[in-house]
């Protein structure tokens, strides 16, 4: 029997798996009440002020010349700040009876190989789409959240077993808007919590880099799913609209 020594706890929930264009439903969600942890990590507002007399001093160099003087004010934007760096942590940690450990890692630094990901989309049953394409897709992500298996043997240091068994990602306008896409676990480890635990981690990473508007599109049997992470349907009446070749 094995034995579980849980990291970061999360209730047993059922994992999303949703497809991109036409396999996409019409349910449009955006955030609405996001859970209190989430929220303290909302955005850092900085204020700057002029220096005392700045335009005093400029009024009163014009006056007292006759030349005319082209002065540039001092920049009220604040400095470019620089974005968190990717977050990589173990979620969960098991023991089993052999002394095998594995760990479950969660990391946000799209770490991702583009095989592996075909890979675990063909065991959540997805239909396969062109490597070239899924590599541009990772690529052009703003953000790629991953969960991976990490096995452990006695004896055998420096040969980790390493694969991947979750993967979320958001495309972004770096700035106002965010939209997940591809949210799938393995089938061998789903009711565990763990895409609950990766939805929420990758909203949490999103709202660090001070984007709050985070939507997404959802399969008519995972919409409870995503209320329950504060996601509200169709917002006073927005609609996801969609356009796709007619063939």
């Amino acid at each position: 029997m094995r034995t579980l020594t849980p990291v970061a706890s999360y209730p047993v929930c059922p994992i999303v798996s949703f497809e991109l264009c036409r396999q996409a439903s019409n349910k449009l969600f955006f955030p609405c009440n996001i859970s209190e942890n989430l929220a303290k990590a909302s955005r850092v507002h900085k204020t700057y002020q002029l220096k005392a007399g700045f335009w005093e001093s400029i009024k009163s160099g014009i006056l007292n010349n006759n030349t005319t003087q082209v002065v540039e004010p001092p920049s009220t934007l604040p400095e470019e700040e620089e974005e968190p760096l990717p977050q990589e942590f173990v979620l969960i940690e098991k023991t089993e009876p052999d002394g095998t450990v594995e760990e479950i890692i969660f990391s946000s630094g799209g770490d991702i190989d583009v095989y592996d990901l075909q890979a675990l989309c063909d065991k959540v049953g997805w239909p396969r789409r062109p490597l070239s394409k899924l590599a541009a897709a990772l690529k052009n992500s703003y953000m790629v959240a991953t969960l991976h298996s990490v096995r452990k043997s006695p004896g055998s240091e420096g040969n980790d077993q390493k694969k991947l068994i979750g993967m979320a990602r958001a495309t972004s306008d770096h700035a106002f808007n965010a939209t997940i896409w591809d949210v799938l676990v393995d089938p061998g480890y789903q009711g565990q919590g763990l895409g609950k635990a990766l939805v929420e981690k990758l909203i949490r990473a999103l709202l660090q880099r001070d984007i709050g508007n985070i939507s997404l599109f959802a399969d008519s049997q995972v919409v409870e799913f995503y209320q329950n992470l504060g996601f509200e349907p169709d917002p006073e009446g927005i609609k996801g609209m969609f356009w796709y070749p007619k063939y």
